[in-house]
């Protein structure tokens, strides 16, 4: 009797160290940044929607890390100095690569940019409010030859992060009038629920109808008063 009690403590205690110098395992201290870009500028989204992945190969648990995106096309991950793979997930408002997978060295921290084609883009975004309505400029690009526009849209909302998910009011543009590469113009009134604030922020974002997420304009502060 006397054997099987010293043989379950030992056993405990083994397994009690063990757990121990597994809970002191070192966390992960480099830092992997980087942007979703095009044509050497940075891609912006909606915050928290279009995701990377990381993969790492010789690891018995072998999954994968999901790395969401800022709205303003950058990113963020804390891993161990490795080799990983990454991924360009294709539900996205860019068009699916013919290699996805980039193979990432980290080394301490370590910096990148994920080439992408978005299938639209904005330039030359300005806003300006007038009395109780706010006025977009904007220029639409054609990037990739066969993609559609299904929704060109203008948000306002009392939060920087504004977007077809998180805002307080959209107004459609006109489609079927826009033209590439030409400036268009999207005008809407501010609603009561924003007319006393003393600042709201606009935004752009555009649809393609191969994708269900939007490229968008970064966000801009609009005063009010």
């Amino acid at each position: 009797m006397k054997l099987n009690i010293l043989l379950t403590l030992s056993a405990a205690a083994g397994l009690l160290l063990s757990g121990c110098e597994y809970d002191n395992f070192n966390a992960p201290e480099s830092m992997l940044t980087g942007r979703v870009v095009y044509d050497g500028k940075a891609i912006s989204v909606r915050n928290n929607g279009p995701q990377l992945e990381l993969w790492q190969d010789g690891f018995a648990l072998k999954s994968k890390i999901e790395v969401f995106l800022d709205q303003d096309g950058t990113f963020s991950a804390q891993l161990f100095d490795g080799q990983y793979k990454l991924v360009r997930r294709g539900d996205a408002p860019w068009l699916q690569q013919a290699t996805d997978t980039i193979i990432v060295n980290v080394k301490g921290n370590t910096s990148i940019d994920v080439p992408v084609t978005p299938y639209f883009n904005f330039t030359s975004d300005s806003y300006q409010k007038s009395g109780n309505s706010i006025t977009a400029q904007f220029v639409v690009n054609k990037v990739v030859p066969t993609a559609n526009v299904e929704l060109v849209r203008l948000y306002l909302g009392k939060s920087i992060l504004t977007d077809q998910v998180q805002r307080e009011h959209l107004q459609d543009g006109n489609v079927g009038t826009l033209v590439f590469g030409q400036q268009a113009t999207i005008t809407t009134n501010i609603p009561d629920n924003l007319k006393n604030l003393d600042y709201i922020y606009a935004r752009l974002g555009i649809k393609a109808t191969a994708s269900s997420e939007y490229v968008y304009t970064q966000v801009q502060k609009i005063a009010l008063k």
